[in-house]
């Protein structure tokens, strides 16, 4: 890495730092914070339809809030997430980018092989201050569309799991995964 290279990465980590107040989010302290979260989010996938699996979504909800706690510490996340976008794009750590959560979501997820519940790869176009894209996992009832599901989000806080419902998202405006790509000429096979 050249010096002109290096201060570029330098002023953008710190100027980025300024802007997202530079710390990732607190990782849950106690097993009680944990337990808490995994039964509103089961709550939240059962009343996506009378017919999801109360069995699939305790599951469900369960590696949702835990699984980015171990992805968090493999992706070695110490900063807030713009930051830490910025170390993995210089090469200072693995992963980390919005769509490696989605992807390593997605994975973990579609191993469960949910007979009730489906998942949609989506992504919201750029509408904040940085022009960045930002793409996630949604769950929602089998059969039903990625609008009336759930976004299962661990990057927007370093690894702490934020959901909510897709239509209640007010910070991002989520298109599904293969339109957003076939508009940049890219065909993915959809799922």
């Amino acid at each position: 890495m050249t010096i002109l290279a290096y201060l570029r990465t330098t002023l953008f980590v710190c100027l980025a730092a300024l802007l997202t107040a530079c710390a990732a989010a607190p990782i849950p302290e106690t097993p009680d914070v944990t337990r808490t979260e995994i039964a509103a989010l089961r709550q939240a996938f059962l009343e996506l339809d009378p017919n999801v699996d109360p069995e699939e979504a305790d599951r469900a909800a369960r590696i949702a809030v835990t699984y980015p706690l171990e992805l968090r510490a493999l992706y070695e996340i110490e900063d807030s997430p713009v930051v830490h976008n910025t170390k993995v794009n210089a090469g200072l750590k693995p992963r980390g980018l919005c769509w490696h959560w989605a992807q390593d979501m997605e994975r973990r997820m579609r191993s469960e092989n949910f007979a009730t519940l489906d998942l949609h790869r989506a992504v919201a176009p750029p509408r904040n201050i940085l022009r960045l894209e930002h793409s996630t996992l949604i769950m929602s009832a089998r059969g039903e569309t990625m609008q009336e599901g759930l976004v299962i989000d661990p990057w927007r806080k370093g690894g702490v799991l934020y959901w909510g419902p897709t239509l209640e998202d007010a910070r991002y405006d989520w298109l599904p995964r293969h339109v957003v790509l076939a508009e940049k000429g890219i065909t993915v096979p959809q799922r």
